[in-house]
């Protein structure tokens, strides 16, 4: 049985592919969320039998992490595995090692998908894993259910994953968001290049403005790559006003 800590659209997700496969147990605060959990496979529970599962996934905001690990440490059995799936890791998995208790495993993820580009299925998306603190055998058996389900794994540390991510996904909101402020639209003179900026906007426009806060405010690589891409655009521009 699984656990899952967070039912928001990712938790949701996360229910639905993992139901089909095993009993799900989630806990959150909304208890008018229950007809909807179980329409999903899961079942409703309190936080305290949520953690006493084998394995707990927290599908909660980067910035309610360290809340929730202080919340859930007491709750947790020795041998439990400790799952995040934040967009970010250098932070998540510090506080995973400073908050829960030694005797917890502990395996950081960021699931590249989302509702939207994986609503029909897992197959060929990509996840990245960072294995912190995890038994090598229930590591293994991770691995094969995800690679069962057609995703495609990457292994790294958390450091070169924020650092990738910074220019891959930081980026990529800072872009959509810079366009939706902007005012972009569907025009019917257009190009292909302008839809696949269009697409950008749509896709950036789904996700709450608190996570493309986190993901940026909670990346210490974020920062310097979007300075250095505004000071490309003010150098690009300087060089059309000449």
């Amino acid at each position: 049985m699984i656990g899952i800590i967070g039912y928001g659209r990712f938790g949701r997700l996360t229910v639905q592919n993992l139901a089909s496969d095993f009993d799900v147990v989630v806990y959150t605060r909304s208890a008018s969320k229950a007809e909807e959990i179980a329409e999903t496979g899961g079942r409703l529970v309190s936080l305290e039998e949520a953690c006493r599962q084998k394995l707990v996934v927290l599908c909660v905001p980067i910035s309610a992490m360290q809340a929730t690990l202080k919340r859930i440490a007491p709750l947790l059995q020795e041998g439990t595995t400790v799952i995040d799936v934040c967009s970010v890791k250098i932070y998540p998995t510090r506080w995973m090692h400073e908050l829960l208790p030694e005797k917890v495993e502990i395996l950081a993820t960021h699931p590249m998908f989302g509702p939207d580009s994986a609503a029909k299925s897992l197959r060929r998306q990509k996840m990245v894993l960072c294995p912190e603190r995890i038994d090598p055998k229930r590591y293994l058996k991770i691995k094969a259910w995800l690679e069962g389900k057609g995703l495609t794994l990457i292994e790294t540390s958390a450091d070169q994953h924020d650092r990738q991510i910074a220019v891959s996904l930081a980026m990529t909101h800072f872009i959509g968001r810079s366009l939706s402020e902007f005012g972009a639209f569907q025009l019917d003179i257009d190009t292909e290049g302008y839809k696949r900026l269009l697409h950008i906007l749509e896709v950036v426009s789904n996700d709450t403005w608190q996570l493309f806060e986190d993901m940026n405010n909670y990346n210490p690589y974020a920062g310097s790559k979007r300075m250095e891409f505004i000071k490309a655009m003010h150098k690009i521009n300087a060089a059309l006003e000449r």
